[in-house]
């Protein structure tokens, strides 16, 4: 069961992974118990995961944030053994090292940094390029025959793989909306001239 602290963190965090989720990563708590959250990474382009969709887990201790979370992944990646706890700087592997101002976002965008790097650790496995790539192209397929992905993300279990909030856009130099027109029209009962284009 979730300390009062715990339970006030992750609803929290959970309103921040709504309105502002991290570039390539998605993650919504168990509906059942706050402390369990489902995640998504998606491999980023220019990576030999582009293209593949990776579901795990997150188990935050009843003391979070003052104890840092297990950390699983589901999907097979040639990167990380499905469903063995991953060992790396921000998991209940080192409670030393841990920082408990880190949130879901810090967590999983420094897994999505360790899963890009070539370190080995406890949980990981070592794999070619190709079989990263490989594995990649197979990994919704793979997910959506999964009961525990269907239930964490039955908005994501359909034939097709959809994108998750933010695919980085933002961090390629795309705007995440529709820029305004350069010339706007005044109003009819305005003198003012119309602006020039910058």
């Amino acid at each position: 069961m979730a300390s009062k602290a715990a339970q006030k963190r992750l609803s929290k965090e959970y309103v921040a992974m709504q309105k502002e989720p991290p570039p390539f990563v998605w993650a919504t708590p168990d509906e059942k118990n706050i402390l369990i959250w489902n995640f998504l990474i998606r491999g980023p382009p220019d990576s030999p995961f582009s293209g593949g969709e990776y579901h795990g887990v997150l188990m935050f201790p009843p003391e979070y944030p003052f104890k840092p979370p297990g950390i699983k992944m589901f999907t097979p990646s040639g990167r990380f053994a499905p469903d063995k706890k991953i060992c790396f700087s921000m998991s209940d592997f080192h409670p030393g090292s841990w920082n408990p101002a880190w949130s879901v976002a810090t967590i999983l965008t420094g897994l999505l940094s360790f899963m890009l790097s070539d370190e080995m650790t406890t949980g990981s496995v070592t794999s070619s390029d190709a079989y990263k790539r490989a594995f990649a192209a197979r990994s919704h397929s793979w997910n959506i025959t999964q009961p525990r992905f269907k239930e964490a993300f039955p908005e994501y279990s359909s034939p097709v793989m959809r994108d998750l909030p933010n695919m980085g856009e933002k961090e390629r130099g795309k705007p995440d909306v529709k820029p305004p027109p350069l010339f706007s029209q005044a109003p009819a009962s305005s003198s003012a001239n119309p602006p020039s284009a910058p």
